[in-house]
């Protein structure tokens, strides 16, 4: 064994396990501390890894090591409890540390460059800005909305975060600073609100009960559950329990499914805590996200706002998380490292020793189980805010409906009565495009994807049939490639076929389209999210873009046009999310004081889940889905990890996963862990490649995992291996 000082170091390969190297020559060991980075061998070049520990041992011959360039920072990047969650979720989801470490690092500094120390680029309100801003310019709402979102920041805010408030405007930027109205600035990241901002609402006993609770567990760890119908002030708990941490002198995460259909929550969070706030999505360049990280790093931000990615931020004195919508399958990364953030912001918290805070209308059947096992303490919102009431909701039979479009009679002539009333509408069909098909009348030919075992979808405004699962895209034909003939028909409705419709029905109310096709342009959905709020549209249609976290006071009447297609599906799953998409939709409606109503339309009115959701409500149904979960031995009441092969051709992925079974089948006590397959996945030909499936379950997490780790480093090592691409999904929330 070698008495030299040895430098353990995460390095990001497909490769589990860290790699040796002899310390850098002429630099003093005090700077070779956990968490710094190394420019290292590896291979025929270098990369960028991050030293993990220094000590004597190795395994390797001297010959065999090689040295490690100096540590390209001063201070470490990573403090030891950021490589602690970091080495727990490596470990828990099966992934090489390596690349779990690389991913949790902004893209500059995963590649060894300096991190950055320039503040962003902002603006901040002049006193003629204030002028302007008191005296309300109704016909400028986008300029007053700017200088709104200034108001509270005295030092004024980066123009990401500016963005974040009131959506892209670069070009009104630009006027209110020729009317001298805003300066520019580099504000610091954690300029402070100004009290004299937005005041808080007070609590209602309910929502001050739950502020309360968590409070109470003080620095501590505390796992809770925050059951709140739709418009029940979840964010006013958040804020307020926010607020009290930054008093304390603590740091604040907040997780939210997707930042870009959240806007109302960072805009409420920015006026309330104002420059405190820094943003962490995808839609921010590098060089604003790599700020925003080393400004929650350094504890300059005292509030992060992000995506599931943000689960990872360095937050020195973090004492409170919040996953709002903790539900959400966004919250599950489908590709590459496949972690949960719900899960490990629950596990961060425990390493943290802090209260986490789940919330959501429609809890998982997984959190709500961990409130009966005790593991999660529940807080209850039982009513709506205010004096709104929550909306009544009706089946429409489409069974012998005359449709006009996919719409049934009651709901047009509902959408009528609303809209002569002055209010607004929301129209929910989960599918984009113009068609999901189109036939050919003469043979019967259909457009399928010559990639996967689907249907191209007919986008008529750009005269494309195109695969919403691989993106392959052809030009709509003239005829028939089969027959030559002429007559090709798009069978079934996407929203923008539905447009077309509504446009004729109500040819005086402005619609509002969102969906995937809707908003790509940067900006586009905070525009048009704005022109609903401002009721400049009057009917609102979309996919499910539209049931997360959206207050439209003025819409009293949603329709839900199709909710078949989720009734019936191999996925065990399926109910619950059908079910949670019901209620969140739904609770778009009547959250003012006017009254709200929901239209579901069916052809199967009698369908046990639809009965119970509209009689009982979304706990009756969950209630009803975990006692049948439980007879069936599913999760929550299992522990699953999914192994999935393709390749191009079918024998050679169903090769790979009988080996993996025989190689798992020694591995495993008796009668402890079920292996079951290997099978087709849902969609066996998906991008080219044939798919398939090996499921392990367990009723006991550790029994899993005890197999796992010796069964995961045994693939690679399988012949069949080399003609495939496989990985495994811990805990898995989609079979496809």
């Amino acid at each position: 064994m070698s008495d030299r000082l040895i430098l353990h170091v995460a390095v990001p390969a497909p490769l589990f396990g860290t790699f040796d190297y002899l310390p850098p020559r002429e630099v003093d060991p005090a700077l070779l501390q956990p968490g710094v980075r190394l420019l290292v061998p590896f291979g025929r070049g270098k990369r960028c890894g991050v030293l993990l520990q220094a000590d004597t041992r190795t395994e390797l011959a001297d010959a065999r090591l090689k040295r490690a360039g100096p540590p390209l920072d001063d201070a470490p990047l990573l403090q030891t409890g950021d490589l602690e969650l970091l080495r727990w979720a490596a470990r828990y989801y099966q992934h090489p540390l390596g690349e779990v470490i690389a991913g949790a690092l902004p893209v500059r500094l995963r590649k060894g460059k300096p991190p950055v120390h320039d503040r962003p680029e902002g603006y901040r309100l002049t006193e003629e800005g204030r002028n302007a801003l008191a005296a309300a310019n109704p016909r400028a709402p986008r300029q007053q909305a700017v200088l709104q979102a200034l108001a509270p920041c005295p030092d004024g805010l980066g123009r990401t975060q500016i963005y974040a408030a009131v959506g892209e405007c670069a070009a009104i930027l630009r006027t209110l600073a020729g009317k001298g109205w805003i300066v520019p600035c580099h504000p610091s990241p954690a300029a402070p609100a100004d009290p004299g901002g937005d005041a808080p609402p007070p609590l209602y006993p309910e929502q001050q009960a739950a502020v309360d609770r968590v409070l109470a567990v003080g620095p501590a760890y505390g796992a809770f559950l925050l059951d709140g119908v739709t418009g029940s002030g979840k964010t006013e708990v958040y804020l307020t329990l926010a607020r009290r941490m930054l008093e304390q002198g603590r740091q604040v995460l907040v997780l939210v499914p997707e930042i870009g259909l959240t806007p109302q929550l960072m805009r409420r969070f920015l006026r309330r805590l104002g420059g405190q706030v820094a943003l962490l999505h995808s839609g921010l360049n590098e060089g604003q996200r790599e700020r925003a990280w080393m400004a929650a790093r350094n504890g300059e931000a005292r509030v992060v706002l992000g995506t599931r990615s943000a689960v990872f931020t360095p937050l020195p004195e973090l004492g409170l998380i919040i996953v709002d919508e903790e539900h959400d399958l966004s919250f599950k990364q489908q590709e590459g490292f496949r972690y949960s953030a719900r899960d490990l912001a629950v596990m961060r918290a425990r390493l943290s020793e802090c209260p986490v805070l789940l919330g959501s209308a429609t809890p998982s059947l997984e959190s709500l189980h961990n409130v009966d096992a005790g593991r999660y303490h529940r807080l209850h919102l039982a009513r709506r805010a205010g004096a709104a009431g929550m909306p009544r909701l009706q089946l429409v039979d489409l069974r012998a409906a005359p449709l006009r479009g996919g719409l049934a009679p009651p709901l047009i002539r509902k959408v009528e009565e609303t809209l002569e009333a002055g209010e607004q509408v929301m129209l929910f069909l989960n599918r984009r495009g113009y068609a999901p098909v189109v036939i050919c009348h003469a043979c019967g030919w259909t457009s399928r994807c010559p990639r996967c075992d689907a249907n191209m979808t007919l986008h008529l405004g750009s005269q494309l049939l195109w695969c919403h699962h691989c993106g392959h895209q052809r030009r709509l034909p003239p005829a028939c490639p089969e027959c030559g003939g002429a007559d090709l028909r798009p069978l079934g409705q996407g929203t923008e076929r539905l447009e077309g419709l509504l446009g004729d029905l109500f040819p005086r109310a402005p619609i509002a389209r969102i969906d995937r096709d809707t908003t790509r342009r940067k900006g586009a959905l905070g525009q048009l999210l704005d022109g609903v709020r401002n009721q400049r549209y009057r009917l609102l249609l979309g996919t499910q873009m539209l049931a997360k976290g959206h207050h439209f006071p003025n819409v009293t009447l949603v329709g839900i046009l199709d909710v078949d297609q989720g009734l019936f599906s191999a996925d065990y799953r399926a109910a619950e999310r059908m079910a949670q998409l019901i209620t969140q939709v739904a609770g778009r409606a009547g959250r003012a004081q006017k009254a709200g109503q929901v239209l579901i339309q069916t052809h199967h009115p009698e369908h046990p889940l639809l009965q119970t959701l509209i009689h009982e409500g979304y706990h009756a149904f969950a209630e009803q889905a975990l006692g049948e979960r439980r007879e069936t031995r599913l999760p929550p009441y299992s522990h699953q990890a999914l192994l999935r092969a393709e390749a191009v051709q079918p024998e050679l992925a169903e090769r790979f996963l009988e080996a993996a079974s025989a190689a798992a089948r020694p591995l495993v006590p008796a009668q402890t862990v079920e292996i079951l397959g290997p099978v087709p996945a849902p969609m066996a030909r998906r991008a080219g490649h044939h798919r398939a499936h090996l499921l392990l379950q367990a009723t006991e997490r550790a029994s899993l995992h005890a197999l796992l780790t010796p069964w995961i480093q045994c693939l690679a090592g399988l012949d069949a291996a080399r003609r495939v691409r496989w990985s495994i999904d811990v805990d898995p929330q989609e079979m496809y």
